[in-house]
């Protein structure tokens, strides 16, 4: 007599606990520099049609060499975080992306 064949272990790449849409916070790091906020709210956008900017928060880090910027958009599926991150992690003015 054969067996059936046991699950997969772990979960699996569409396995997720967010459920779409939904409002979703990034925070987003990079140098204090003119120009990076404004650099993040056009990325948002091109996400988030609807992005609205005054929902941005901003975190200077102690030195004040660095700022963090958070940004809540309406995420609508995996794949459209996935290509946020992408492109916001591959920005020149972008330090960090979590």
């Amino acid at each position: 007599m054969t067996q059936p064949p046991s699950p997969p272990v772990g979960p699996s790449r569409t396995d997720t606990l967010i459920e779409y849409p939904c409002r979703f916070p990034i925070k987003v790091m990079g140098a204090k520099a003119e120009g990076f906020v404004h650099a993040v709210t056009m990325v948002a956008r091109e996400f988030d049609p609807d992005f609205d900017a005054t929902t941005i928060e901003l975190r200077e880090s102690k030195g004040g060499n660095y700022l963090g910027v958070t940004i809540t958009i309406n995420a609508t599926s995996r794949e459209q975080l996935d290509e946020l991150y992408r492109t916001l992690s591959t920005h020149p003015m972008v330090k960090v992306v979590l």
